[in-house]
């Protein structure tokens, strides 16, 4: 369990903590996994015992067991944890175990992990910097969008996700405007960066309802977005539907959902055009890979969401690399945000060339832990009462 010493409990953002297993085999490789989940409950479903044979707890499924087959253990842990789990935090506390599982077998057998996920489907893959400013007022929020689009332009981005939440539930940090002023924040922003610069917009669960919602957006076709992300709440698929067909720009959802399941219902009844797999929260990269193959048959395309550090990040570019139709992976640069997780928590961490991401070199997933920054974390952690 992980946590930044100078949390805010006042912010929307879940960069402020973390859940971080690692995997030790008897031979001495270790493999490391994270997940987007409040890292206390996470712990819980990884270290509860179980009482019977449908509510087994995750590690004991694990000891004892040959960590190279990693499609396997996650089938027996999702049958073993059944009656507890399914779905939600003992899903995403599996994830992070089966990144870690995955990074081990690449160690173990010397190769990156796209390699063994299908192998090189695609040269390389561009990120986008995802921008979600850290201010209480929406002017300054507005100005903020606009300075870290322009540096992450400077930086060499071709794209970029603007966070633009200042209504709905998840308000950052207490801000409050109307729709009108988050179409004129989207504007100056696509003014800014010129049209031969990737927009996509994440409005974060902002609309109650599809008519909230196509009403707010109808102008938003001028800008030419790649995306608009969760403008509805995650179980409104028939809204989610209506938006989708109503209305000519993209619609991208899935950050929160767990297993492939849950994926077809968005996809088949939510009619979404990009899936959003995040690679803790969906399972980790077995049950990511499996939403991959889903969307392809549908002919839609996948975006992985990602909020954490450079863990996730590799695990999503080891995913895109031997994914074809994945078109961007989200990126949140260490310049251009406030959280020390993100900054500081592993080194070697994949690196933007020429605007995109090269395929790893290093086996496993190719990153390694901060032990200096991980105690600092860990401590902080021990605090909470």
């Amino acid at each position: 369990m992980l946590l930044e010493p100078a949390y805010d409990t006042g912010s929307t953002s879940s960069a402020q903590d973390d859940l971080v297993v690692e995997i030790h085999t008897d031979e001495g490789l270790t493999g490391i996994g994270e997940s987007d989940v409040n890292p206390w409950i996470g712990r819980a479903c990884i270290e509860a015992p179980g009482t019977h044979t449908m509510g087994l707890g995750l590690t004991e499924m694990l000891l004892g067991e040959n960590p190279l087959d990693v499609e396997r253990l996650w089938d027996k842990m999702y049958i073993g944890s059944a009656m507890n789990g399914r779905r939600g935090a003992v899903i995403h506390a599996m994830g992070a175990i089966d990144i870690a599982l995955h990074d081990l077998r690449g160690k173990a057998l010397g190769k990156p992990c796209y390699e063994l996920l299908g192998g090189l489907r695609q040269p390389s893959i561009t990120p986008y910097a995802s921008l979600q400013p850290d201010v209480s007022s929406f002017d300054a929020y507005r100005e903020s969008l606009l300075e870290w689009a322009r540096k992450a332009k400077a930086l060499g981005f071709r794209a970029a996700k603007l966070e633009v939440t200042p209504c709905g539930p998840y308000r950052h940090k207490g801000l409050d405007a109307t729709h009108a002023q988050m179409t004129e924040a989207i504007g100056a922003v696509r003014s800014a960066v010129g049209r031969d610069f990737t927009l996509m917009v994440d409005v974060q669960y902002a609309f109650p309802d599809a008519n909230t919602c196509l009403s707010a957006i109808r102008d938003w076709v001028d800008f030419d977005l790649f995306f608009i992300e969760t403008p509805l709440p995650s179980d409104d698929l028939a809204g989610y539907a209506r938006v989708a067909t109503e209305q000519r720009i993209p619609i991208a959802a899935g950050e929160w959902l767990a297993t492939r399941f849950e994926f077809l219902d968005l996809m088949d009844r939510g009619k979404v055009k990009v899936v959003q797999p995040d690679m803790g929260r969906v399972g980790g990269l077995t049950e990511g890979m499996r939403v991959c193959r889903l969307a392809e048959e549908r002919n839609l395309t996948v975006v992985p969401h990602l909020w954490k550090t450079g863990i996730s990040i590799a695990a999503a570019l080891h995913m895109a690399i031997a994914t074809p139709h994945c078109a961007f992976i989200e990126f949140l640069p260490a310049e251009l945000c406030e959280s020390a997780l993100r900054k500081e928590l592993v080194t070697s961490e994949p690196r933007m060339v020429d605007g995109v991401l090269p395929p790893p070199s290093l086996p496993g997933l190719g990153v390694e832990l901060n032990r200096d920054a991980l105690a600092r974390f860990c401590e902080a952690a021990r605090r909470i009462p």
